[in-house]
């Protein structure tokens, strides 16, 4: 079986890493497995793993070339005759939809976020099969869409245990790490992310500026577009006038490191996380996650147990949580591969595809 998954980039953030991964796991499992997107940074990866990647434009949103890229779409798609289209943005799914007359091939779509109500984020329902990535995701498309049960499969993204286990750890790394960036002998608590409005990293700095622990230190660790260059300087002169100890280390591969060197992990977004796939990387490694209280990361944490949640907004309360959340003790890895392993997703998953072709 052919399974074509179709996303705009391959740069970083957690629907591409996914991407890459069930990409990865489909070639181990005897399946032929093509992504096309637009390209990025992960291609290299991608392909080294076993899959074909077509660089072609599913990307813009110009629609005086829609037409010219559903055709050269619809090429390609005749041309590596796929069982399954997978779907995994909106642009794409638009794409698809006119690309595929006459090719009887099915549509799976995952729908990763909360994308806002409207006639063009419904596409995202009209697939064959729709994966929601979160109870509350599934939820969102069954209230404002109407989406069929029968249609919707819930499926969580998968941690891939054997990268965030602490075994596993590249032990090299944090010690050059702490050099860096002089974390030795620190209590660090750490955000990971791409840098924007949506994180709420304000509320992130002012929360280290409140926490009453002498040798604190914040990391805000995630790349910065050229569009965001503005809002990252608005940061960077707000930790200088709190004069609060945050490192901005920029874009990171080792992310599993930097969870497993971290004390606790913060996940302080404005708009709900579809899943939290960091909320629950971290967990697997055994730090604790302080969370805002919405989306998907409500499937994840344990509050008690495994991490808290913090209101909106709310520096005085997150800083209190991250206190509290230095007392925590858990056996995250025994969680996370009980109830969100990358094996139960690729395995659910594949189930779809072999139910629909």
């Amino acid at each position: 079986m052919k399974i074509v998954q179709i996303l705009p980039e391959l740069n970083e953030g957690g629907v591409e890493r996914g991407t890459v991964e069930l990409a990865r796991e489909l070639v181990k499992r005897g399946f032929k497995s093509v992504v096309i997107s637009n390209g990025g940074k992960l291609v290299k990866q991608l392909e080294a793993e076993g899959s074909l990647h077509v660089k072609f434009d599913v990307c813009s949103k110009n629609p005086l070339t829609a037409l010219m890229r559903v055709y050269g779409l619809r090429k390609i798609l005749k041309e590596l005759g796929a069982d399954i289209l997978h779907v995994r943005s909106r642009i794409p799914a638009w794409l698809v939809y006119f690309a595929k007359k006459n090719l009887h091939v099915k549509i799976v779509s995952t729908v990763h976020g909360f994308n806002s109500v409207s006639f063009y984020s419904s596409i995202m329902t009209k697939a064959d099969s729709v994966i929601c990535v979160s109870g509350a995701i599934k939820e969102y498309i069954q209230k404002h869409y109407n989406t069929p049960r029968e249609k919707i499969t819930l499926i969580p993204r998968g941690i891939d245990l054997e990268k965030f286990h602490p075994q596993n750890i590249d032990e090299a790394f944090i010690q050059k790490f702490k050099d860096a960036f002089d974390l030795h002998d620190k209590f660090i608590v750490t955000t990971v992310g791409r840098i924007t409005q949506l994180k709420d990293l304000e509320t992130f700095i002012k929360a280290m500026a409140l926490l009453d622990i002498p040798n604190a230190i914040g990391l805000i660790v995630g790349g910065v577009r050229e569009d965001k260059q503005n809002y990252f300087e608005n940061l960077k002169q707000l930790v200088k006038s709190l004069h609060v100890n945050i490192v901005f280390t920029g874009s990171q591969e080792k992310v599993a490191e930097i969870y497993s060197l971290s004390d606790a992990v913060v996940s302080a977004s404005k708009k709900p996380e579809s899943f939290g796939r960091s909320v629950a990387e971290a967990i697997a490694l055994n730090t604790p996650v302080i969370a805002t209280n919405h989306g998907g990361v409500l499937d994840i944490v344990q509050e008690n147990i495994n991490g808290y949640f913090t209101t909106m907004q709310n520096p005085k309360d997150l800083a209190e949580k991250i206190i509290k959340a230095k007392t925590l003790s858990f056996d995250g890895q025994k969680y996370i591969s009980k109830n969100f392993s990358l094996e139960q997703m690729v395995q659910k998953t594949v189930e779809i595809y072999e139910e629909i072709s």
